[in-house]
């Protein structure tokens, strides 16, 4: 048996109707840049998080750039960013010349917290970006929220991979997001948002996302060129309707994991303080295991993922000597499954079973 990590495919085959009629849609109407299901998509997006403002764009990456764009720090302005990530907030940061504070992360949730917050601060910093890891919002996401406005610096949240945790938004950060294919709302291609409660930042943002016009070949600030594909968010506009129902779905083949691996000593399931979706099921697994369970599993037709295999401050492009022991344990630990809604059962069962080989042998 063969079993992908992830196979978009399924989820297209599952919805093919609607899929191909919300394209066709926007061919046969000669909409291929914004337009009304950019804009369609932007508000039900909205109202589905319960935030104020969608702003569309080009992917995750850029969406993170235009919201450190929209604060007109100044160059060397330090922000803390935790070090067990993607790469993307940090070479956002990097590349607008800021100077780039790695804090360390809580070893059950993966995720940045207060603590590790305070324990890098000082009277410098000018921002906090927290990312909201593999499906679970920061289990004290409002202590730092309430923290950032104590100190007067700005909370940003990389939301890619947990944008559905929360339905209710009240804090007044900027929160970005990407639709890449894998997401739990993910295209058919990129795609990315930033998402805000400021009405005045909102703007800002999407004149900087317009090359920085406040009209047509009037460019008063400087900016980039990111939009949202129309195709795209013809797309997304049916995605949409189904995510409560696959988050339900992975939620379900998580719940399926954790009976399985409940006995394995060698094996610690991922930690759910009730607002997890899921986007990744990973696991953390004895060093002297991991790759070769990782092996195992291939050998057996299981495809499997390591997020994130060196902790970003050991790469060589943003190296720092500093020691953030959780963030370098979980790179030599975590491991995770196959987790999307199309898992057919017997296939879930087939991973289950090899990995309670591996550790009975």
């Amino acid at each position: 048996m063969q079993i992908p990590f992830f196979d978009i495919r399924r989820q297209y085959q599952s919805i093919k109707q609607e899929i191909d009629e919300a394209v066709l849609l926007c061919l046969e109407n000669g909409q291929f840049i914004g337009g009304e299901e950019v804009k369609k998509f932007e508000y039900k997006l909205a109202e589905y998080i319960g935030i104020k403002n969608v702003i569309g764009c080009g992917n995750g990456t850029d969406a993170l750039q235009l919201a450190l764009m929209s604060l007109d720090f100044p160059i060397g302005s330090k922000i803390i960013i935790p070090a067990f990530t993607y790469i993307a907030p940090i070479e956002v940061a990097k590349f607008l010349g800021y100077e780039i504070i790695f804090a360390d992360v809580d070893k059950q949730t993966f995720n940045i917290n207060l603590e590790h917050i305070k324990k890098v601060y000082t009277d410098d910093v000018r921002a906090v970006a927290v990312v909201h890891l593999f499906g679970q919002i920061c289990s004290d996401i409002d202590e730092i929220n309430q923290f950032c406005l104590d100190k007067n610096i700005f909370l940003i949240e990389d939301n890619a991979q947990s944008i559905s945790a929360e339905k209710i938004i009240n804090r007044n950060s900027l929160m970005t997001t990407s639709f890449f294919p894998t997401k739990n709302l993910g295209a058919f291609g990129d795609g990315g948002a930033v998402l805000t409660n400021d009405e005045i930042l909102s703007k800002k943002i999407r004149q900087i996302a317009s090359h920085g016009q406040t009209k047509k070949y009037e460019h008063t600030i400087i900016g980039i060129n990111s939009r949202l594909d129309t195709l795209q968010a013809a797309i997304l506009n049916i995605k949409l309707q189904y995510l409560d129902r696959n988050i339900e779905k992975r939620k379900e083949i998580a719940n399926l994991y954790n009976k399985a691996f409940a006995s394995i000593p060698q094996i610690e399931t991922p930690k759910d303080f009730g607002r997890h979706t899921f986007h990744q099921y990973t696991l953390k697994v004895d060093e002297e295991h991991r790759d070769n369970l990782k092996e195992y599993l291939k050998q057996n037709g299981i495809e499997t993922n390591i997020y994130y295999p060196i902790p970003a401050h050991l790469q060589s492009a943003y190296l720092q000597s500093i020691s953030l022991p959780n963030t370098e344990m979980l790179c030599k630990t975590v491991l995770s499954l196959p987790i999307f809604p199309e898992l057919k059962p017997n296939e879930q069962l087939y991973i289950i079973k090899n990995i309670l080989d591996y550790f009975q042998k």
